[in-house]
């Protein structure tokens, strides 16, 4: 199993689109990422293994479902893949910059197997709307899990 990302940072992009990632998950990361659109605007960074696994799962699922076409073709098309500096930041490229509304002031996720970056005030908004969803969750998520 690959590495777990958790938490929450508060980075920001430079002049440059560059963004530091958390220094707890730079080690996990050193050897390459892969930056995509993910859902709701915000960014999927996933580590190369991970996102070759997704990629594997990917290509079993039927190309006659217009779905897995849709959605594979967004994924693949705007995947960036990218090595950290020294510094271990990343750069960001525009098009996926301006596809989640990035300006300054980000937010880095663990979410799981990957990470996600948002703005900070998207985060904010989405988050103030999920966590009551998530506080009144009646019904099991994850039946016998949780």
């Amino acid at each position: 199993m690959g590495p777990m990302f958790l938490g929450t940072h508060q980075p920001r992009l430079d002049d440059k689109g560059r963004l530091f990632l958390p220094a707890k998950y730079r080690e996990e990361l050193a050897e390459g990422l892969v930056i995509t659109k993910g859902q709701e605007r915000c960014l999927y960074v996933f580590p190369v293994e991970e996102f070759q696994r997704i990629t594997e799962a990917l290509s079993t699922a039927p190309v006659t479902a217009k779905a897995v076409r849709d959605y594979s073709r967004v994924f693949f098309a705007s995947a960036s893949d990218e090595t950290p500096d020294k510094q271990g930041r990343i750069t960001i490229p525009q098009s996926l910059r301006q596809y989640a509304g990035l300006e300054r002031d980000c937010v880095v996720i663990g979410a799981n197997t990957r990470l996600e970056i948002w703005d900070a005030q998207a985060w904010d908004t989405y988050l103030s709307e999920q966590e009551q969803a998530f506080s009144e969750l009646s019904e099991e998520v994850l039946p016998g899990i949780l």
